[in-house]
């Protein structure tokens, strides 16, 4: 399993989105994070492998009913050591 950061820009704060990702990346069993950064837009970081990725950018586009995504950017990250249990909003 790698680590990926994601940042995804658009209308994603004050519209469930953290909630929305969350309980959707917890039904595919991924581990991970979901965040508001303080430029308006929405930091997740998970666990995942290849084949995993598919699944969790479609639920990072597709957000909640009130959202309204622009885009999403993917990068892996170095850092192998991020220890998650299970799929957290953090604050």
């Amino acid at each position: 399993m790698e680590s990926y950061r994601f940042v995804v820009r658009g209308k994603v704060q004050e519209v469930f989105y953290r909630k929305f990702v969350a309980q959707n990346l917890r039904k595919l069993g991924i581990q991970g994070y979901v965040r508001n950064l303080p430029d308006g837009t929405v930091e997740v970081v998970v666990r995942a492998t290849e084949e995993e990725l598919p699944g969790i950018e479609r639920v990072l586009y597709e957000g909640s009913p009130m959202s309204e995504v622009e885009s999403v950017e993917r990068e892996s990250l170095e850092e192998d050591d991020l220890l998650f249990d299970g799929f957290e909003i953090r604050y």
